[in-house]
This record gives structure tokens, sequence and C-alpha cells, in this order.
């Protein structure tokens, strides 16, 4: 297969996990290429995600790491033979690849929880929200710059809002619901949003309230998005160098805990969306 000049973040995570396959397995890369009939070379592309690999590249390669796990090996099959061209690759070349990355996850994660402090998440925001958010935080953009990233947020959110939905779970803090981003009348809009969203059966908002004294995640915020099996959960936060993608075993689990933690300090989610009705008549 042709080598890739940029590949993906979920390329790069199955070019990943077969190197720690081969790690667990106690093999070097040439002992692993010469299972391919490759060399090292080659065998370091794939494992990097710059180079491709067939269905039966990647059995053979599991057969001899020893690996039994079956739900696994088809995982990594599935993610080595998708050929899916979403949405997000029309704004390749046009917006970072963090933009297309995170898209391309959300289309096949199998749920999404979010830890939100400061911000209302993504997938909740109205474009008057995203807007008044992009322009802020990049004011030498001209407004071309700014509309095509609210446009592909509002895209994304077809992950909760379209035919196949994911389920979704997510803890705001009030912080992030008090802020008025973009003024009163949009501030309500957004409230307004939350609650139409939280409607779903596969949507669940939790609140952490002002009132609670206790409460010292200010810096929780992330993403945890599901993988096909738990081993290819991957997290997602920012960063001062830009989007960092979080998928190591103990990084995953470190992240699974403080999630569950987080949401046992939150308001229950008919007290949220309680909560959240009564902000929103304030405005």
């Amino acid at each position: 297969m042709p080598a890739r000049r940029h590949p993906t973040a979920r390329q790069v995570r199955l070019g990943t996990e077969l190197r720690r396959l081969r790690e667990a397995a106690g093999l070097k890369a040439t002992e692993a290429a010469s299972l391919l009939g490759a060399n090292s070379v080659q065998m370091s592309q794939i494992e990097s995600g710059i180079a491709g690999v067939s269905e039966q590249r990647v059995r053979r390669l599991a057969a001899n790491y020893a690996c039994g796990d079956a739900e696994l090996i088809d995982a990594l099959v599935g993610m080595a033979t998708d050929r899916t061209r979403g949405w997000w690759e029309d704004y390749r070349g046009i917006l970072p690849a963090a933009y297309q990355d995170l898209a391309e996850l959300d289309h096949h994660a199998t749920f999404r929880n979010d830890v939100a402090v400061i911000h209302v998440p993504g997938l909740f925001q109205t474009e008057d929200y995203a807007r008044a958010l992009f322009a802020y935080m990049n004011p030498e953009f001209p407004d071309s710059e700014v509309d095509l990233r609210v446009e592909h947020r509002m895209k994304r959110q077809v992950v909760i809002d379209g035919p196949e939905p994911i389920p979704y779970e997510t803890v705001i803090h009030e912080a992030a619901l008090r802020i008025q981003v973009a003024g009163q009348t949009a501030s309500r809009a957004q409230l307004s949003r939350i609650l139409e969203v939280s409607e779903a059966d596969h949507v669940t908002v939790r609140v952490i309230p002002f009132a609670l004294h206790d409460f010292a995640g200010a810096g929780s915020t992330m993403v945890h998005l599901g993988g096909a099996v738990p081993r290819l959960d991957t997290v997602v936060r920012d960063a001062p160098h830009g989007t960092a993608f979080l998928d190591s075993e103990a990084q995953l689990e470190h992240f699974r805990t403080l999630f569950r933690k987080v949401k046992e300090q939150a308001l229950p989610p008919e007290q949220s969306r309680d909560l959240i009705h009564r902000m929103t008549k304030e405005l």
C-alpha cells in the first residue's frame, strides 16, 4: 500500500496498537517484518500509520504475536480495512488536521463522555455560541475562517442529532452555563438547546452546581470516546501545543476513574434539568 503523507489519528492508533502487540510478544521490528516478507522500514511505516496494512497481514501479525483477543483483532481489522470518506474530508487541507481527526473519531465512537468546566460542550453549542467562542480565541481570523470552524462544529453534532446517534453523557459545571459567551439572548438560546437535546434517550446531562463546596475538578475537562473494544478508547484533551489524543491503558483507566468521580459529584439528570430550566427563565 502507498505511504500516506498525513495519517489520521485513527490510522496512527492502528499502528500504535500493532506495535504494542509486538512489544508484548517480545519481538523486534525486524523479526515482525520478516513475518510479512517486509523490511524494518516498511514495518516502521505500518506501526506509525504512514503505511496501510491489509486484513491478512493484521491477522498474521496477531497470530504470531500470540494475541488471543478475538474482539480486539476484529476491531483492528475493522480499522485497517475501513475506507470511510466522511463529510470531514471536505475540510482536509482547509482546517487543522485535529478537526478532521476529532470528527472521524466521533463517527466511529461507540459512546462519548464529556466533562466541561468553562465552556458548553461542542456537541451542544449553538452557532452563535460557537462563533463568539472562535472569534474571541482567534481575534486575528477573518470572518471566513471563523465561519469554517463554526460550520465544522455544527456538522459534528450529527453524532447526537443524526439518524444513528451514539450514547452521549456529559457533566457540565454551572460556570460554563452561567458565562454569557455571546450575550443574553444567545445564552438563553444556548440553555434551551441543552434542555432540548437532553430530552433524547441517548443523551444524559449532569451539572456540577456552584453549591457544591468540595469540587476540586476544575482541570477535569475531557472528551472520552469509546472504541469498538475498551482498549481502543481515546481521551481527547486540549493542551498548550494543541489537541492531545491519549490512549495508553494507564491513561484510559485514569480518565475512566476521573469521569466516574466527577459524575458522582454532579446533580442527577432531573435535578440538572431543573437547574438549567431555572437559569433559562432568569435570562
